[in-house]
């Protein structure tokens, strides 16, 4: 709660409160006000000064919505360029920190100026529920009753309810029956139903769409950036392209948005996948679906990427409907992964929807996937898209260009600092782009190209102008440009923000900014800094200033975050949009090639990360002809210590790795690289990628090398175990077997000698030779190893049964399935059978992390039973899987309705076989009905399943038609 935004208001009915919430606008109450159009006085605690304003929008005065927006039109008003955050109780945990601010008559004196009160205290999301009131119960001694029967707390009507950051009420009324130890408020959720009330919002801040933040979930969302920074009376152009500032208003992707729409719906949790590369409009999209959910009564949480994983948890409480955003998804496996695990423990009595958005589906989704029972589970199924151009028709981009250029100059007509140029008149102005252009598909080069021409136009930078007719069509060319033209105001701000903290003598644009105030800011926005301490150490290893005095340091940090304002948890903010940054330190890296080994010196893992991010994508711009990779390769190779393990990292999240898996290959040529430092990174592999697939079987064959030679026998078994799912991966399945069979060969020999300590790895290993042996079709072989590795694990689950009874029941489930292949059908049956036992064992006392199990264990069951002829054992068998099934679909229906979908096609089976055609019928219709939407949404991975169902519903048909006739 700021206290420069409390004032004090005088209306139609006497005194009250106010909150700034946008530079020309004060919330308070409406029974103070009056209704629309009235005229009210607004003062400031402790200034003499009286503004002028009247009543824009009116609730209803004592009534559910008692509060009105209050328009200060009086000249000499000076408001905040940020408008406020929003927030809403989502949760029912109680004690929630909350304070107002106010002028209440209790502390009024005759004869004396205004004074105010700051009570604080507690609310409970429960409190007056039905009511649509939130109460805050004061944490002080209450007043005493007033001598004339007046509440003490008059006048303190209208002040804004805080809870920590979040604007979360109107402060309306002293009930009765309280001994004034209670306030209520309207929630400022009833207020953003009102169409009326948003609309003077959205007038009023620039913002289309107002989202209310979950309160309960604040320290965990990364915050909008709702208002153009200024310093020394310019601003970032850059500023305006942030999709969270939603400037240029939403158009297309109506068809996707609807089926997005129709994904939030379907009961309980649900994740979707969204990706494209830069510019093609992810974000603005997930902004759009954010704000109608938000209209419609949906809590919004854009996840924060330094939102700590142990903080995840209270996510299981939300008891509103969830959408929880989370961008850049590539890069926080780690931080979603415990998400998902919080997610799991909602008990889906309301909807809780994960939308990602990422640059790629590549290595870091199925790393994602596999990274705990839960990510398994919940992202089963979870529909991915990709996003294609949002403007591909060339004579729709005119339009686009139009409508991007107009909303610009809207945009900079408020922003303080570029106010005074005839903006509207210089838009209308500006020729439209050649049809054919090309590059404007892209969403964001289209914006981009709009904003630089209108902002050359005003003024022009240096050997640069608006020329969107006689640009060249080639995509390459025209790519490059709109960002360095960008660049060119960009630097105009930092150069007079230099200025104005004393860094720069020269006024701009006389002289460029000096090599080392430039380098200090790419150093900061590149690698970024999560602490003062941490920011000095990096702005010390710029060259230049390694030997800077303190106040020099602190002025240029001072600097850097005026320009860019940092978020919570850091020392300065970003420069976006990404390609911009990207571009940026391309730049850099073509004035001076070694920057990067002096930043690289004392970086964390995560600073290395961003490092690495950002320079991977920028060798991708065609401006750069492919120039910088060789630059990145070398970079990494020479700090191996500070950059391998980032590298493998950052591989898997990036469109363009190939710079950084040619250093890798050179690392593990390189003879310095010692065993101990091949086995650190082979354990930051993820446990299946694509990118890394061929250099994850390169470096397992160089441990397999390195332990062979020194004669380390475990650590020789567990390199040709990990080399065999390498080499399987790929398809080279004769070499994964030798590997894998000389790996087990090892380990029977270890667990000879020391079987507490390796009798585990042997039937891991055994496990592994089974699958190679059964990809190759040798059946027997797989049954031998497989039986083996059964026998293994049953003595060591009768021995540690909490440790080894799932390894046991997984076992049993393999060799059921080895059995089956091979038409041993008495005995796939027996083994399946002990494995649902132990299933339901195991569910009975852990059911989240056991019951998908003993559903899969079921319906094998059902399936071996009715391949025996014993159809009433599997009906019910097939009807207990699904009524699992059943319950996990509703809570999770993502994850679980393929599974539904199976266990219902197999129960019509069952029901065929026993002659009960007409339930057949249904359960194959059911089936079908969810594997039509699951293949509508996923035909590659649906499809076959859903002409299963069919096969099976024309089987049925024909059976019912055949016993019709025979009746």
């Amino acid at each position: 709660m700021e206290v420069g935004r409390v004032v004090a208001v005088d209306g139609a009915a006497g005194p009250g409160s106010g909150y700034v919430v946008a530079p020309h606008l004060v919330l308070t109450s409406a029974h103070v006000t009056g209704g629309a159009g009235t005229a009210v006085r607004v003062f400031r605690p402790g200034q003499d000064r009286v503004y002028g304003g009247r009543v824009a929008w009116a609730g209803t005065p004592n009534g559910r919505d008692d509060a009105a927006l209050v328009v200060i039109d009086d000249p000499a008003w000076q408001g905040p360029a940020a408008p406020v955050r929003w927030g809403r109780t989502v949760t029912y945990r109680p004690n929630l920190g909350a304070q107002t601010w106010g002028r209440p008559q209790l502390v009024q004196r005759p004869g004396q100026a205004t004074e105010w009160l700051q009570p604080s205290g507690t609310i409970n999301p429960g409190d007056r529920y039905a009511g649509d009131r939130y109460v805050l119960a004061l944490a002080a001694h209450p007043p005493a009753p007033t001598a004339d029967g007046s509440s003490p707390w008059g006048g303190l009507s209208g002040a804004a309810l805080f809870c920590e950051d979040l604007l979360a009420g109107v402060m309306a009324v002293d009930p009765a029956g309280r001994a004034h130890a209670h306030l209520e408020a309207v929630p400022a959720y009833v207020l953003h139903r009102d169409p009326g009330f948003r609309a003077v919002l959205a007038e009023h801040t620039g913002q289309e769409q107002a989202v209310l933040e979950p309160i309960e979930f604040q320290h965990l969302a990364e915050h909008a950036d709702p208002a153009t920074t200024t310093v020394a009376g310019t601003s970032s152009p850059a500023a305006l392209l942030r999709a969270r500032r939603q400037v240029v208003p939403f158009s297309g992707r109506e068809h996707l948005l609807k089926d997005l729409h129709a994904w939030a719906e379907r009961p309980g949790f649900g994740a979707h996948l969204i990706h494209a590369g830069g510019g093609h409009g992810k974000t603005r999209l997930a902004q759009q679906l954010a704000g109608q959910l938000a209209a419609s009564g949906w809590a919004v949480l854009w996840l924060s990427a330094r939102a700590r994983e142990a903080g995840l948890a209270v996510v299981k409480d939300a008891a509103a409907p969830l959408l929880v955003v989370a961008d850049y998804a590539e890069s926080r496996t780690d931080q979603l992964a415990a998400l998902l695990e919080a997610c799991a423990r909602h008990g889906g009595g309301t909807p809780v929807k994960l939308l990602l958005l990422a640059r790629t589906a590549g290595p870091w989704w199925t790393a994602l996937q596999a990274s705990c029972p839960a990510a398994e589970a919940l992202l089963d199924g979870a529909p991915v898209t990709q996003l294609t151009p949002l403007e591909p028709d060339p004579a729709s981009r005119r339009e686009a260009y139009r409508r991007a250029a107009t909303a610009f100059a809207t945009a900079l007509t408020l922003t303080p600092g570029t106010s005074g140029q005839p903006w509207q008149e210089l838009a209308a102005a500006l020729p439209p782009p050649a049809a054919g252009r090309a590059g404007l598909d892209n969403a964001l080069t289209l914006h981009m190209t709009a904003l630089a021409d209108l902002l050359d136009t005003a003024a022009p930078a240096p050997g640069s102008s608006p020329q969107p007719d006689t640009a060249s069509p080639d995509r390459a060319e025209e790519a490059g440009p709109v960002e360095d033209r960008l660049l060119t105001h960009e630097k105009r701000y930092w150069t007079a923000a230099a200025v104005a903290h004393g860094l720069h003598p020269a006024p701009p644009p006389t002289r460029p900014l000096p090599g080392t105030l430039t380098d200090a800011l790419a150093a900061a926005l590149t690698l970024g800094a999560s602490s003062r301490a941490e920011a000095e150490a990096l702005l010390r290893r710029v060259p230049g200033l390694e030997s800077a005095d303190r106040d020099r340091i602190d002025g240029i940090c001072a600097w850097i975050a005026a320009v860019y304002p940092p978020a919570a948890g850091a020392v300065w903010g970003a420069l976006e949009p990404d390609r911009l940054a990207e571009r940026w330190w391309g730049r850099r890296i073509q004035t001076d090639p070694g920057l990067a080994d002096h930043l690289v010196a004392g970086a964390d893992p995560k600073q290395a990360a961003r490092l690495l991010t950002v320079y991977a994508r920028a060798t991708a711009h065609p401006v750069f002809d492919g120039g910088l990779g060789e630059e990145l390769t070398g970079v990494c190779v020479r700090h191996r210590q500070a950059l391998a393990e980032p590298a493998i990292q950052v591989a898997t999240q990036v469109e363009t790795p190939g710079p950084l898996l040619a250093a890798l290959d050179r690392l593990i040529d390189d003879p310095a690289a010692g065993v101990e430092e091949l086995q650190r990174w082979s354990n930051r592999l993820p446990h299946s990628s694509q990118a890394l697939a061929g250099w994850a079987a390169r470096l397992s064959e160089c441990l397999a090398g390195h332990y062979r030679s020194s004669g380390d026998l475990p650590g020789l078994a567990g390199s040709l175990n990990n080399q065999a799912v390498r080499l399987g991966g790929l398809g080279r399945r004769e070499e994964a077997l030798e590997a894998i069979t000389e790996a087990t060969g090892l380990y029977r020999a270890l667990a000879d000698a020391h079987p507490d300590a390796f009798l585990p790895d042997l039937a891991g290993s055994l496990n592994n030779q089974a699958v190679q042996l059964a990809d190759l079709g040798r059946r027997e072989e797989a049954l031998e190893a497989i039986t083996e590795a059964l026998t293994i694990r049953r003595t060591l689950a009768d021995i540690h049964p909490d440790a080894f009874l799932p390894h046991l029941a997984g076992s049993l489930n393999n060799q059921a399935v080895h059995l089956g292949g091979l038409g041993r059908y008495e005995e796939a049956l027996e083994a399946i059978t002990e494995a649902t036992g132990l299933y339901r064992a195991l569910a009975d006392a852990h059911p989240d992390a056991f019951l998908p199990d003993l559903a899969m264990s079921l319906n094998n069951q059902a399936v071996h039973l009715g391949g025996l002829g014993r159809y009433e054992e599997a009906l019910e068998a097939i009807t207990e899987a699904l009524t699992i099934r059943r319950t996990l679909a509703d809570i999770h229906p993502d994850a679980f309705l393929p599974d539904l979908a199976m266990s219902l096609n197999n129960q019509a089976v069952h029901l065929g076989g026993l002659g009960r055609y007409e339930e057949a019928l249904e359960a194959i219709t059911e089936a079908l009905t969810i594997r039509r939407t699951l293949a509508d949404a996923r035909p590659a991975v649906h499809q076959t399943e859903l002409e299963q169902s069919l096969q099976v519903l024309a089987w049925l048909q024909s059976l019912s038609d055949e016993d019709g006739a025979a009746n």
